[in-house]
């Protein structure tokens, strides 16, 4: 393997062939207008690695699930907030409300990133219920990329990342360290589980039912095929009732029999 030069060109036919594995595996749609972002972004794992050409890169990885998973993880955007988009959280604290105390609750946060949104989540659900610890509440968290489940995991965040979070909420739920970060509580933790997914994946694990399924500025990513592949798979782990949550410009198309009904703002209803 040759030293990495410091600058790594990226050929049209690497562009496609790079774009017909991020088609493939994850189900991404990247077009050519993305081609500097793809260069910049496959070169750092490149360097990272050692390689020259982007030829060898893409024959050394064939058949390397692993480094082909990285390869994926760089490719993808990983922005997350707490209580991002507000207003959806305020539709599910009414599901939460509502729920007899004796009900389980099981909400999935689908591609959660760096873990913002499922916090945010568990927040309300202790906000809305005192007894959880008591009672059978599960968050369950995915995302493709290993490395954000690793933060998430952890549950450590610099002052910057929990400026969405409600002074009273941050008092409650996060604990400053001496460093200056900030840790969610072990109560919210305990609700949280993390798991590496890949949404394009022929099976998934879990099966549900869910109250509610966030899947939010993740399928904008995808092309069309996936998404509608995506959308009777929420259907069938959402129980009557539940809620498919998208992000502020994602939409469920078509809607006529999906086996959904418009609830609110990207929010859509299990019929």
């Amino acid at each position: 393997m040759s030293p990495a030069p410091q600058s790594i060109t990226l050929s049209d036919r690497d562009f496609r062939q790079i774009a017909e594995l991020a088609a493939t595996e994850a189900g991404l749609a990247i077009p050519e207008s993305k081609k500097s972002l793809v260069q910049s972004r496959v070169a750092r794992r490149m360097r990272l690695l050692g390689f020259r050409e982007c030829g060898e890169y893409l024959t050394a990885i064939t058949g390397n699930e692993t480094e082909t998973q990285q390869l994926i993880a760089a490719l993808t955007t990983n922005v997350s907030h707490f209580f991002r988009e507000k207003h959806h959280f305020d539709y599910v604290r009414d599901v939460i409300q509502n729920a007899a105390p004796t009900d389980k609750l099981r909400f999935w946060s689908a591609g959660c990133s760096n873990g913002q949104e499922p916090y945010s989540l568990a927040m309300e659900v202790l906000k809305a219920l005192p007894n959880a610890a008591e009672q059978d509440i599960l968050i369950l968290a995915s995302d493709i990329d290993r490395n954000v489940l690793d933060k998430a995991t952890r549950g450590v965040y610099s002052a910057s990342e929990v400026e969405g979070v409600p002074p009273r909420d941050r008092a409650a739920f996060l604990q400053e360290q001496p460093d200056g970060t900030y840790q969610v509580i072990e109560s919210l933790r305990k609700i949280v589980r993390f798991r590496q997914l890949n949404l394009n994946g022929k099976t998934w694990p879990m099966k549900g039912p869910f109250d509610a399924i966030f899947c939010r500025n993740v399928v904008i990513y995808f092309n069309d095929e996936t998404q509608a592949n995506l959308w009777p798979r929420f259907h069938a782990l959402l129980r009557p009732g539940g809620l498919l949550i998208l992000g502020h410009s994602e939409r469920l198309q078509p809607i006529e029999d999906s086996g959904f009904e418009t609830a609110g703002v990207t929010t859509y209803r299990k019929l």
